[in-house]
């Protein structure tokens, strides 16, 4: 068995540690965890990790190795549920309404004739993603040249009443991140660490900023899995946390009620229940924030749980159905249920991993090239040579570009941790698996363990020659395709 679910995440000094039970002692049937396990396993792949709470206790957590506890996660768009915490706070505090104008706090970033719709843009339609923008403005407002986005999203034509279309719009978000540094004087992952995250247990987190220094608020938030359960079981608690009020009530019942239709709700789709302030409303009465490639926080308030999950995954309306289909009918209604299988559900958590390349751990060619250096010609990538190094069970993958050298570890028999980079990515944390699948080719599996991103890269040697293909599991536009031949230099 390869890898390790340690059984509770890093908690910050100070915090109250969530505690855990067997999933029956809360009434939620092992079985029924086993086959939403199962579920998304066989129809999507690709969960990283999930924490299953009820009655604000851990019930059941697991993560697919070399993903683990202890790593912050890319939370893309539920990113946004946090800048709506941010807001609500703000509101709380005074320094703002959600009947106030958009233009009001920006007078600097006008257009010099605002048009009547952007005039009547006002923060519940940021909230709402409800603009009047007729499509996503979040590709014109990052695109300014002068990294000013407050200035560019202000100059986008709004082609409806502000209020009467929905328009998904993550410039909307980022926004609402502008809008609140400017009125406390401070970035909002900032603001919220002594009124949030701190209170929650939550530390370590981190959030992209524009070229300005906003918090991009729509995307960019980094915590780990059980911060995004603590963050769920808040809402859950109606912003109750330890005996304080952390949020408003009054605001989590805003934030999570329906405000504008997004499609039709009568459909088995997730995304067509409704939206509110920065958080979508599910079936089965639940509520939840989500982002992309499959980050969620989902809370059932009828049921008093909460489910966080990481993953990368390309239909994510295939991972709530698993939730509803399996995971559901084992929440039962009381608090006690079946503890059979337990004991099966604790191996089978504790044998996740992230499928790994097979093949052979050697190859008589491995010697006869290990060391020996490849030199690309020009290219779109920027990549200018490579070697690779065997070590017992262990290689080493150096790429060399024009500014930057990035080197890879791989065990041919387990994962080894080491560190990467994706192109658009932070530098990150990764870990690397290789085998030998012929005599003259190696593949080599990078799971880059904080972000949903797994690159595939084989190298296949000739005589004097040695072609390089890699690709990853998913990306926002095209898959990443990179397929070049490097000639050897002569010598190692």
């Amino acid at each position: 068995m390869e890898g390790s679910n340690a059984m509770a995440a890093a908690i910050a000094p100070g915090a109250i540690k969530l505690p855990r039970v067997n999933p029956g002692e809360v009434g939620i049937s092992a079985a029924a965890i086993s086959a939403f396990i199962n579920g998304v396993q066989q129809k999507v792949q690709g969960l990283h990790s999930f924490m299953l709470l009820r009655h604000g206790k851990v019930a059941a957590e697991g993560w697919w190795a070399p993903y683990s506890p202890q790593h912050p996660h890319m939370l893309y768009s539920l990113s946004k549920s946090f800048t709506s915490t941010a807001v609500g706070l703000a509101i709380s505090e005074g320094h703002l309404t959600v009947e106030d104008p958009v233009l009001k706090f920006f007078p600097e970033s006008a257009p010099a004739n605002p048009s009547d719709n952007l005039r009547a843009m006002k923060v519940k339609h940021l909230l709402t993603m409800s603009t009047g923008h007729d499509k996503d403005a979040t590709g014109p407002t990052t695109a300014a040249p002068d990294g000013d986005w407050v200035k560019a999203f202000l100059s986008l034509p709004v082609e409806h009443d502000p209020g009467t279309h929905f328009a998904y719009n993550s410039a909307a978000t980022y926004m609402l991140s502008a809008i609140v540094q400017k009125l406390v004087g401070q970035p909002i992952v900032a603001y919220l660490t002594p009124r949030l995250f701190n209170p929650l247990g939550i530390s370590g987190q981190t959030w992209e900023t524009c070229p300005r220094g906003i918090n991009t608020g729509g995307w960019g938030l980094m915590v780990k899995t059980e911060d995004i359960a603590r963050f769920g079981q808040l809402y859950l608690q109606k912003g109750q946390w330890a005996g304080k009020q952390i949020i408003p009530a009054a605001w989590v019942e805003e934030a999570t009620t329906k405000k504008i239709s997004n499609g039709d709700p009568t459909t088995p789709s997730d995304w067509a229940q409704g939206y509110c302030y920065q958080f979508w409303r599910c079936r089965h009465n639940a509520f939840r924030g989500d982002g992309a490639f499959g980050q969620y926080c989902v809370v059932l308030p009828e049921l008093d749980a909460v489910l966080a999950i990481t993953s990368g995954v390309g239909d994510m309306q295939a991972i709530l159905n698993c939730v509803w289909d399996q995971l559901l009918p084992g929440i039962a209604p009381g608090d006690s249920a079946t503890e059979e299988g337990q004991e099966e559900l604790r191996k089978q958590i504790a044998a996740l991993q992230i499928a790994p390349p097979t093949g052979e751990a050697s190859s008589a060619m491995a010697h006869s090239v290990s060391g020996k250096m490849y030199v690309f010609d020009a290219n779109a990538y920027h990549l200018k040579s490579m070697h690779i190094d065997f070590h017992g069970a262990e290689a080493m993958l150096t790429l060399t570009g024009e500014t930057e050298t990035q080197q890879i570890k791989a065990g041919h028999t387990r994962w080894v941790a080491g560190h990467g980079r994706l192109p658009g990515v932070v530098s990150t944390s990764a870990a690397g698996k290789g085998v030998w699948k012929s005599a003259d080719t190696y593949e080599l599996k990078v799971v880059f363990n904080e972000t949903p991103f797994i690159e595939t890269i084989t190298l296949k040697f000739g005589a004097d020659s040695a072609t390089l293909t890699a690709g990853t599991n998913y990306s926002f536009g095209p898959p990443l395709k990179v397929e070049l031949t490097g000639h050897a230099t002569g010598g190692k």
